[in-house]
């Protein structure tokens, strides 16, 4: 996928439920300072997973109130990583740098393992 998607608390349902890829949320504010600064990453993100199975997704918190309730969310930005089994696999609260985002992505994929990890998952 090439572009960011734009989930909705009426798309969300089915295409979680269709999805076989990571998926990448930034759960956003119009009106947040750092959840604008995220969102200036995403194109990033977007072309560097563009020949992985990665959507990358976004999701205003104030247009899609059952998205943020379901998800829990208090404060934003908050980013969630879903696996292909479609549990999150990881969530974090607040901006944090371009890396720490490919660091959720690549561990979520299964890339840069440590030694520990390949012998006990």
């Amino acid at each position: 996928m090439h572009n960011i998607l734009e989930l909705t608390d009426s798309t969300y349902p089915s295409f979680i439920q269709e999805s076989k890829s990571i998926v990448f949320i930034d759960f956003y504010s119009d009106t947040c300072g750092p959840c604008q600064t995220l969102l200036s990453y995403l194109p990033n993100l977007t072309e560097h997973y563009k020949e992985e199975d990665v959507v990358i997704a976004k999701v205003n918190v104030a247009n899609n109130p059952k998205l943020a309730n379901k998800f829990m969310v208090k404060s934003v930005p908050l980013t969630v990583v879903i696996g292909r089994d479609k549990m999150v696999k990881k969530a974090e609260v607040g901006l944090l740098s371009i890396d720490a985002y490919f660091k959720m992505i690549d561990k979520a994929l299964g890339k840069n393992k440590g030694f520990f990890s390949k012998l006990f998952g």
